[in-house]
């Protein structure tokens, strides 16, 4: 598939984030045909139904979703789930009518963290991707120890075995993308 559109999502909102680091690893490496861009969520307000205008910054968060083809999910591990300001982009792109911005996407899960590298958080990042009708990446699955010397000082990824899982499920993205394509 050419010209695939990526919107990359980091939960992790830190400037010298390792998760934000497995999306510029991602993005410096996407295969042939991808171009993804990460969305920033900084100032991303949680969602309030109440409100009834958009702030600007989710207007331009709701533009990046409708423009984009696939999803890569940069998922954190906060208290064995998913970062707040990765649950709450998502939330605000679930609001548009009929799911239009989710429902059918294809994305890719990713995590840096602690321990067993933010996997209890994916398993419900995946429950909430269910409900939101996004088909995702079964393999290769992405889990990076933050702490086991996967980043060097200036929090780039060094890790071989996780640079080489990135570029395989860029490319396992890459295939789902076609396979949904209209």
């Amino acid at each position: 598939m050419s010209g695939l559109k990526v919107l990359a999502l980091c939960g992790s909102l830190r400037a010298k984030s390792t998760n934000k680091a497995l999306v510029e690893y991602a993005i410096a490496h996407a295969p042939q045909g991808m171009q993804i861009e990460l969305a920033d969520l900084s100032d991303v307000p949680f969602f309030n139904a109440d409100l009834t205008a958009k702030p600007v910054a989710v207007e331009r968060l709701l533009a990046q979703f409708a423009s984009a083809d696939a999803l890569l999910l940069a998922c954190p591990e906060y208290n064995y789930s998913i970062a707040p300001a990765l649950k709450n982009a998502l939330d605000w792109a679930s609001r548009e009518p009929n799911n239009a911005l989710l429902a059918g996407k294809v994305a890719a899960i990713m995590g840096s963290g602690g321990g067993m590298g933010t996997s209890r958080a994916q398993y419900h990042l995946r429950q909430v991707c269910v409900f939101l009708d996004v088909h995702l990446v079964n393999k290769p699955e992405v889990f990076c120890n933050a702490f086991a010397n996967s980043f060097d000082a200036e929090v780039k990824l060094t890790d071989e075995r996780i640079q080489n899982l990135i570029v395989q499920q860029l490319t396992a993205l890459q295939q789902l993308a076609a396979r949904f394509k209209d």
